[in-house]
């Protein structure tokens, strides 16, 4: 007979499984790019690094990119440490079975890391460089931080203007920033803060959140921008600001 614990485990990871199929075939029919809900997240220094690395917007979407049995059998492994025969009982899998599949996992999400971790300073220096360049028009600025072969996604959700397709290159990313501000609301502000474990800046029309940017940064040059404009999924971050605020008041 099953402890409580792996009954529960077994259950709600099956019922997360189904769930996540469902999801992914409605993610076929989504207007555009899909990106993860973005998080205002404030972290303890202790735990700075972990976070940076589990929460970010470039991990949860390679995430993403693992089936629904890979994506489980990565993170009973990884972050609740269930040995092998126990995730094969919840998954319907044989124990070498799990093993292959995290060993695919693992390479799958290795192959998309950067290979030179960026230290947090170094992140949120490059933030502010990004942010002053892009709101001072400053083409040149912006070409300095972007990598050659950066990418820019869109969320909107076909609910606001967003691009339908992922941008590539420096000069086109760029431009297509600077030409996009024009079109900002007369009343617009930009800030840093702390989304998803890591700085990001948050654009404000008001008391509105017109949209959020986060960044993938490698060897000292920003490799993909991540915008989320889909006001559904900026719902939580509307809310969590004005708690922040509040707070802070």
């Amino acid at each position: 007979m099953q402890s409580p614990k792996n009954y529960l485990a077994t259950t709600i990871t099956r019922l997360c499984i189904d769930h996540l199929r469902s999801a992914r075939v409605r993610r076929e029919q989504y207007v555009g790019p899909w990106l993860p809900e973005p998080l205002l997240t404030q972290q303890d220094p202790a735990t700075e690094v972990e976070l940076a690395d589990s929460l970010s917007m470039a991990f949860l979407v390679m995430l993403e990119r693992l089936s629904p049995i890979e994506r489980a059998v990565f993170l009973l492994r990884e972050v609740f440490e269930y040995d092998y025969p126990e995730i094969a009982q919840i998954v319907g899998k044989s124990a070498e079975n799990c093993r292959q599949i995290l060993r695919r996992s693992r390479q799958h999400l290795a192959a998309e890391q950067p290979r030179f971790p960026v230290l947090p300073q170094q992140q949120e220096q490059i933030t502010r460089q990004f942010l002053e360049a892009s709101t001072q028009g400053n083409l040149q600025g912006l070409l300095s931080l972007l990598a050659k072969d950066v990418t820019f996604w869109s969320d909107g959700g076909g609910r606001v203007a967003a691009a339908l397709k992922p941008l590539q290159g420096a000069m086109k990313i760029a431009r297509f920033l600077l030409a996009i501000q024009c079109k900002f609301p007369p009343v617009i502000c930009a800030q840093i803060v702390e989304i998803n474990g890591l700085p990001g800046v948050l654009i404000r029309s008001g008391s509105d959140i017109h949209s959020v940017m986060t960044f993938e940064i490698n060897e000292g040059y920003i490799k993909t921008i991540y915008s989320v404009r889909n006001p559904e999924k900026l719902k939580r971050l509307s809310q969590d600001v004005t708690v922040s605020y509040r707070n802070r008041d």
